[in-house]
C-alpha cells in the first residue's frame, strides 16, 4: 500500500490533495471545498451564459489558482431548437389537467413569480451548446456533462487545456465515453441523488472500474462517509463524486426547511421518480411523487415536457415555504447528514474517517 492511500492519479490530474469532488449548486459550497483541499463541481444548468460566465470569474476571484469545474446537461433527448411556448403547446391536456388537480389537492400556492425556464440546458441542444461555448472560451479546468454524453466537445475542450468529465449509470455508457477519451467517468449508482439509472453503486463502479485502464473513475451514489471514500477506492475508483453531503452544509444556500427535512431524512424517505423532470432521478419523497405514482396518473412525460409540469408545484412550494410540500433531490446515503458542518469541517471528517477505515482493515504503514 501507498503511505497515503487516498492520493490517487484524480488527484494527479487534478493537482488536489484529496479525490473528494463536490457537485453543487452553491458558488460558495465550491470554493470552501476546493480551498479545502477537495475539488468541486458548480452545476450552471439552469444559468444563462451570462450568469456562467459571472460565476465563472467569481470562483476564479476566490481559490487562488485552483482547478474547478462547470458541469452542464446535454441531453441528446433535447429539441434541436423550440422555444418555451412551443413546447408548452406538445404537452396533452391530460397532464395539464393532473397536474392542477395535485396543485389544488395538497392546496399547492402558485410561484409568486413566473417560473422562468428558458434558461435550462435540458430545454434545447441550441442553449445547451450556448452555455457550453462560454466553458470553452473561459477555458475552464473541468467540464463534466450530468446528462448526455460529451464526446461531441472532447477536442475543441482539449485544445484550450479543459478536461471532459462524463456522468454515465450504465457500463456500456462508460465504455463508449472511455474509447471516445474522456478525461474521467463518473459512475453513478442507483443510490444517487438527482438524475440516475437503475444499477447500483457497487455494481457499476466494480464494472466501470474493470474497463477503465489509465482513465479514473469518480463513484458516486449514496456516498457521505469517509467510510464510503474508502469503499469506493478498494472498488478501483479514483475519488467519489458527492452531492447529498454538501446540501445542509453551513455554506449551502439551501432553504433552511429544506435543510432541516435533510437531516431528519433516512434512505427511506427518498423516491426515485421521473414525475419531476422526465428523467429518473432521486429525491425526497413529496405528495407530486406520490400523485404521479398512482394508477390513475398518466404516465409521466420525457424531459423537457415533465420539467415543464412540475415547475409550478416545485417553486410554489419553495416559494411559500412549504415543508409538508418541499422537496429536494437526495441520495440514499441522505441518513449520514446528521448536522449542518462548515464544507471544510466535511471534507477533513470524510478523509479522517477513510484512513481509519483503512487502518482498521490492514494498517498503514508508520
Amino acid at each position: 500500500m501507498s503511505k497515503d492511500p487516498l492520493h490517487t492519479k484524480l488527484c494527479d490530474q487534478l493537482g488536489v490533495e484529496y479525490p473528494i469532488v463536490a457537485f453543487t449548486h452553491c458558488k460558495d459550497v465550491a470554493v470552501a471545498v476546493i480551498n479545502s483541499g477537495g475539488f468541486a463541481v458548480l452545476g450552471e444548468a439552469m444559468h444563462t451564459p451570462e450568469d456562467i460566465e459571472a460565476d465563472i470569474k467569481w470562483i476564479r476571484d476566490r481559490v487562488d489558482g485552483k482547478p474547478f469545474g462547470i458541469d452542464l446537461v446535454l441531453p441528446a433527448s433535447a429539441p434541436a431548437e423550440s422555444s418555451l411556448d412551443e413546447i408548452k403547446a406538445k404537452i396533452p391536456q391530460p397532464h395539464w389537467d393532473f397536474k392542477k388537480s395535485v396543485m389544488k389537492k395538497y392546496d399547492c400556492p402558485m410561484p409568486k413569480q413566473s417560473v422562468d425556464l428558458h434558461q435550462w440546458g435540458g430545454l434545447s441542444q441550441a442553449l445547451g451548446r450556448a452555455q457550453l461555448e462560454v466553458l470553452l472560451e473561459e477555458r475552464v479546468p473541468v467540464i463534466a456533462s450530468g446528462l448526455g454524453s460529451p464526446a461531441f466537445l472532447l477536442d475543441a475542450a482539449h485544445a484550450r487545456g479543459s478536461k471532459v468529465w462524463g456522468l454515465v449509470g450504465r457500463t456500456r455508457q462508460a465504455r463508449r465515453q472511455i474509447e471516445a477519451g474522456v478525461d474521467a467517468v463518473i459512475a453513478q449508482g442507483f443510490d444517487a441523488a438527482g438524475h440516475t439509472g437503475d444499477m447500483g453503486t457497487l455494481s457499476i463502479v466494480a464494472e466501470v472500474a474493470s474497463i477503465a485502464g489509465d482513465t479514473p473513475i469518480l463513484a458516486a451514489g449514496g456516498i457521505t462517509t469517509g467510510r464510503h471514500l474508502a469503499a469506493a477506492l478498494c472498488l478501483g475508483a479514483s475519488g467519489v463524486w458527492t452531492g447529498t453531503l454538501w446540501l445542509a452544509c453551513r455554506e449551502s444556500d439551501v432553504d433552511m426547511i429544506v435543510k432541516e427535512r435533510l437531516i431528519e431524512s433516512s434512505a427511506a424517505d427518498t423516491v426515485w421518480s421521473d414525475s419531476i423532470s422526465g428523467f429518473t432521478m432521486r429525491v425526497l419523497a413529496c405528495p407530486w411523487t406520490e400523485e404521479w405514482k398512482k394508477p390513475e396518473a398518466p404516465r409521466p412525460l420525457a424531459s423537457p415536457y415533465q420539467m415543464i409540469l412540475s415547475s409550478d408545484y416545485i417553486q410554489g412550494s419553495n416559494d411559500h415555504r412549504r415543508k409538508d410540500l418541499m422537496t429536494e433531490a437526495a441520495g440514499q446515503g441522505v441518513g449520514f447528514v446528521t448536522e449542518m458542518k462548515p464544507a471544510r469541517q466535511i471534507v477533513f471528517d470524510m478523509v479522517e474517517e477513510a484512513l481509519t477505515a483503512f487502518d482498521d482493515i490492514v494498517g498503514l504503514p508508520d
